[in-house]
């Protein structure tokens, strides 16, 4: 489990997970503690990843610093060694929940790069203010730290990657964007729901920001790079927003 340390701007996190994967189960575990200034916090990505469900997406959240770095956020089940997960077990406290604070070189190439037939879509959001973001950061943090010391069950419907998300930022969002919605459940839709909210660029038509915004090519592509969160949002439309407030 993650923890993190806090010390004025400075944030110091544990257990960061940065794998090096040989198959989606071969593997060579890798927990690094990494160090974040956050007063270089910049961007707040959402990343969609469909497995073929099309209504229903796994969600992350990473956020960006001026030094290019990201700080990739997945919450998931904690699955003890062999067990699998079942969509139905997920609603009667049979897991464990887990935020998993990782490289997108882990958290994103696992889904693109590793696993087969999933659809990974990246967006730039656009935030009220840093100060929102980094207010947004800290609510993850903090319920790292507090998931480190009291551990929670997962549920699939009230305690997932999209509600618990939606929870921890709702509040640091402008009004008209903190809105309880159907999306948040279906969070397929949700892409569209920001689109329609202008919480994502709208410079094209939805269907072909979607299009463009598949990132499976340019990560396959990236691959390994020690600059592979760069290689993944080169040109992407809404990746050159950036709040200065």
């Amino acid at each position: 489990m993650p923890y993190v340390d806090i010390t004025g701007d400075i944030v110091v996190v544990h257990y960061v997970r940065n794998i090096e994967y040989i198959t989606e189960k071969e593997f060579i575990p890798s927990y690094e503690t990494r160090v974040y200034d956050l007063s270089k916090l910049r961007s707040v990505d959402m990343i969609l990843s469909d497995w073929g469900l099309r209504y229903i997406a796994h969600t992350m959240v990473s956020f960006g610093f001026d030094d290019g770095r990201y700080l990739c956020f997945s919450i998931e089940t904690r699955k003890e060694e062999g067990e699998e997960y079942s969509a139905i077990k997920g609603f009667f406290r049979q897991f464990e929940l887990i935020y998993l604070a990782g490289d997108e070189r882990d958290l994103v190439r696992l889904r693109t790069n590793v696993r087969q037939g999933e659809d990974v879509y990246l967006y730039r959001l656009k935030i009220a203010s840093v100060d929102n973001a980094r207010n947004a950061l800290m609510e993850y943090l903090e319920r790292i730290n507090h998931l480190h010391n009291h551990p929670e069950w997962y549920n699939a419907l009230t305690e997932n990657c999209m509600t618990s998300s939606y929870r921890l930022t709702r509040k640091h969002a402008l009004p008209e964007r903190a809105k309880w919605h159907w999306s948040i459940i279906l969070n397929g839709f949700s892409d569209r729901y920001a689109y329609e909210k202008g919480i994502i660029d709208t410079s094209l038509a939805f269907e072909e920001l979607k299009r463009i915004s598949r990132i499976n090519a340019r990560a396959v592509s990236a691959d390994d790079a020690t600059d592979f969160s760069r290689m993944i949002r080169e040109g992407l439309p809404g990746m050159d927003w950036y709040s200065e407030l």
